[in-house]
This record gives C-alpha cells, sequence and structure tokens, in this order.
C-alpha cells in the first residue's frame, strides 16, 4: 500500500475552478458512472447550472470484456437532453489508460454529435494507453500499476479516495 494522501474535498475545489474557467454558452456537464457521475451531480449544483448533468456508461462500449465482464454499470447512461450541437464537458474521477474514456465517447456519439468533447478529471494517474489528455485536472499522481484508486463519497455527499493494490 502506498503512503498517499489526496485530500478529494479538496481537489474538488481545484476542479470547481478549473471548470470554470472551460465553461461555455450552452455547456452541459456529463459524469462517467460511477465517480464522474457524482462530480458532475455537485459540480452542476455548485455551478448553478440549470437542469441535471448526464450520467454516461462505458460498459456497453468496453474492449476489455472477456477480462472484466459486464459492468453493473450498463444501463445508467442518462442523458436529459439532446447532445447534438452542444459543447460537452466530460467529467471522470480517475483517468489512467484512456479506455473507459474511449469507451464513454462512442456511447456519447450513439445520442448525437457534440459541438465539442472535453474532458475534465479530479485525478489523473498517467499510464496512458491511447491519446487522450484532460483539459483540466486537479491533480497528477503516479501509482504503481496494480494500485487502483477509486473515488468514494459518503452518506452527507463528501468525497474521499480508497486506494487498493501495492
Amino acid at each position: 500500500m502506498s503512503d498517499i494522501f489526496l485530500d478529494a474535498e479538496a481537489l474538488y475545489v481545484e476542479l470547481l475552478r478549473g471548470v470554470k474557467k472551460l465553461l461555455q454558452p450552452d455547456t452541459v456537464l456529463v459524469g462517467i458512472w460511477s465517480g464522474g457521475a457524482w462530480l458532475a451531480e455537485r459540480l452542476q449544483r455548485d455551478l448553478g447550472l440549470p437542469g441535471q448533468p448526464g450520467v454516461i456508461s462505458s460498459a456497453m462500449h468496453r474492449d476489455d470484456f472477456s477480462s472484466r465482464g459486464m459492468s453493473a454499470g450498463a444501463d445508467h447512461t442518462k442523458l436529459p437532453f439532446d447532445v447534438s450541437g452542444l459543447p460537452i464537458l466530460l467529467v471522470d474521477d480517475v483517468l489512467f489508460t484512456g479506455r473507459t474514456t474511449r469507451a464513454v465517447i462512442n456511447e456519447l456519439f450513439d445520442f448525437g454529435r457534440p459541438a465539442s468533447v472535453t474532458l475534465v478529471v479530479l485525478v489523473d494517474r498517467g499510464g496512458r494507453e491511447l491519446p487522450i489528455e484532460p483539459a483540466f485536472s486537479a491533480a497528477r499522481i503516479s501509482l504503481g500499476t496494480g494500485q487502483n484508486l477509486r473515488l468514494a463519497k459518503d452518506d452527507a455527499g463528501r468525497f474521499s479516495f480508497d486506494l487498493k493494490g501495492g
């Protein structure tokens, strides 16, 4: 186990600042299930944006079914708006290989053609396998390939991280 300590609440404040700078007129938030969806929901509220953020799952477009199986998030895509022509701010908790982001973009385009898709993440842990780069990340860290960093949310809505592996 690593001695890494990340204050998820402090990083959320940084994410909020970064997202404010990236907003365009008509920007809609879409959070990647599940940690990104939690972040998008709170960003929507804290930014005072109208309506609800979208939630998108990578399950239907994953390229690693043989090793992961079908995710429990397969039916979690909910987009309460037509994505066609809109600037999409795609929100995720932890960016690693880029495979989830690729799958989510494929899923997003099943619903229409956005004007643009901009990725923001709470933590970028490097290790990319695909040419995907966030427009903003609140933190950049290095973890071993056997380590897994996940965002957690308590009953009061406060964020923390779970670090597993070593």
